[in-house]
């Protein structure tokens, strides 16, 4: 299998990343098992997880998801196999159970973070530790527009981000991280980020995590040149737009134990303007006799800026069909019709 440069980095990862964070809520243990396994033997080595998870984030089940995959480690004893990605919580309602709710890039905060990781991960090590948003106040999680008087009030005592790349420098040199990367990230926070590394000799970012897929395209602008010229490659999460770019919602279908219908407050990919991009989308995968899901993998796959597309399933059948899609190769043609699609709905999910 080909195999990416994660940023500048001596790590190389496939296409397709792991994601996990249905381990512990939509996924039993065992379940979840069987997906590491699976995955492991298809060659997609590159696993993806976070403290927060399982989603949807709350007290009870906070850090399980990487619970779940210490557990694994521990059974198989493979962990030297697997390039694991973890995140960091920072400052937000929904982590509010998260150290007390007063979770900061700082040097204690980090050490903190990392040393529960650790632990629950049952590693000595995590080989990409990224922060899951910005600390700071910034358009996010969908939010369009910035407001920079509610920005200055939420930022008063706000980590600097040379205080907090000077503490990930530190977990690098005790190597319990190999790789730093952002995630839910700006084109400004990112280049802030890439010019203090420069200027100040701190760790450089290797990859941004954000969303991207059909239906949110966003990330093309700004991101996506940047993520080129600076080599710090996209992993791209939500390629499958939480399931609405499956057979699965089509014609008004809503699947009792499906994502979008088993948890209401998911509502990015809800609006009738994705349904009906959805269906145009569709359309094009009948024609070329593709399944959708393996279409809209392999449109994000196939982008120049993207590092690897990060997939999740809930059961085996679901996997085994995402990572199939590494033998599908969109042509010139469905590329442009696909292109024409996204003309008439553009971003209906930023």
């Amino acid at each position: 299998m080909q195999r990416r440069q994660l940023g500048r980095t001596d790590l190389y990862v496939p296409p397709l990343c792991l994601g996990t964070m249905t381990f512990g809520e939509q996924n039993s243990a065992e379940e979840a098992f069987a997906q590491l396994d699976l995955a492991l033997h298809q060659g997609i080595d590159f696993w993806d997880t976070a403290e927060l998870y399982p989603v949807p984030p709350n007290e009870e089940s906070q850090g399980r998801t990487e619970q779940i995959l210490g557990q694994w480690f521990q059974r198989t004893g493979r962990r030297h196999e697997v390039i694991l990605a973890s995140k960091m919580a920072g400052p937000h309602h929904m982590a509010a159970h998260i150290r007390h709710g007063n979770s900061r890039f700082n040097a204690q905060g980090i050490r903190q973070a990392i040393d529960d990781s650790l632990t629950r991960l049952n590693t000595h090590y995590i080989d990409l530790y990224q922060l899951h948003w910005p600390e700071r106040a910034a358009n996010y999680f969908g939010k369009l527009g910035f407001d920079a008087a509610m920005a200055a009030q939420d930022e008063r005592d706000l980590t600097d981000l040379v205080d907090t790349l000077t503490a990930l420098e530190r977990e690098l040199r005790d190597g319990r991280i190999r790789a730093i990367g952002l995630s839910n990230d700006t084109p400004w926070g990112l280049m802030h980020c890439l010019s203090l590394a420069e200027h100040l000799g701190l760790p450089r970012v290797a990859s941004i995590q954000n969303p991207y897929n059909l239906l949110n395209r966003s990330f093309e602008v700004g991101l996506a040149e940047i993520a080129c010229r600076e080599d710090t490659g996209l992993l791209a999460y939500s390629p499958l737009a939480f399931g609405r770019l499956t057979n699965k919602y089509l014609h008004g279908a809503q699947p009792p134990d499906a994502r979008l219908t088993r948890y209401t407050r998911f509502t990015r990919y809800n609006n009738a303007h994705a349904i009906s991009a959805t269906d145009a989308y569709a359309a094009i995968a009948e024609q070329h006799g593709l399944s959708l899901a393996q279409m809209a993998l392999a449109f994000t796959r196939q982008q120049c800026f993207v590092t690897s597309t990060i997939i999740g399933a809930t059961t085996l059948e679901q996997l085994t069909e995402n990572i199939d899609s590494l033998q599908v190769q969109l042509d010139a043609t469905i590329m442009a019709q696909l292109e024409a699609v996204h003309h008439q709905h553009p971003n209906p999910c930023p």
